[in-house]
């Protein structure tokens, strides 16, 4: 596996790590106990259980420390998906962390 390829499964797993994040907000916007909270905890179940099979199989084959240095990319994943699913406001400041996080994850993927 090459290095690409490693960076863009990780870049995978972590923007189906930030769908949890989407889920969780689905979920406890709704009444506990109805259908549509069972819905959506059980989904959140369902896709903590998908991820944790999915960070396993990465950390068989890539660098713990690279592993979770791509961390950062999945809270970009989520700062876009609440915008795009719940219209959260993407403000100059989370703009500039983003650029942080990017500019951070660059550099330490060209070393």
């Amino acid at each position: 596996m090459t290095k690409t390829v490693q960076y863009i499964a990780l870049i995978l797993v972590y923007l189906f790590y930030a769908s949890i994040s989407i889920i969780l907000k689905y979920t406890g916007l709704q009444t506990p106990l109805t259908l549509p909270w069972c819905i959506g905890f059980a989904g959140l179940i369902f896709t903590l259980g998908i991820y944790a099979i999915a960070w396993q199989q990465i950390l068989k084959r890539i660098d713990l420390g690279t592993a979770y240095m791509f961390k950062g990319t999945s809270l970009i994943f989520i700062m876009l998906l609440l915008n795009i699913c719940y219209g959260e406001p993407v403000t100059p400041t989370k703009l500039i962390a983003t650029g942080i996080i990017v500019l951070g994850i660059a550099l330490y993927a060209k070393s």
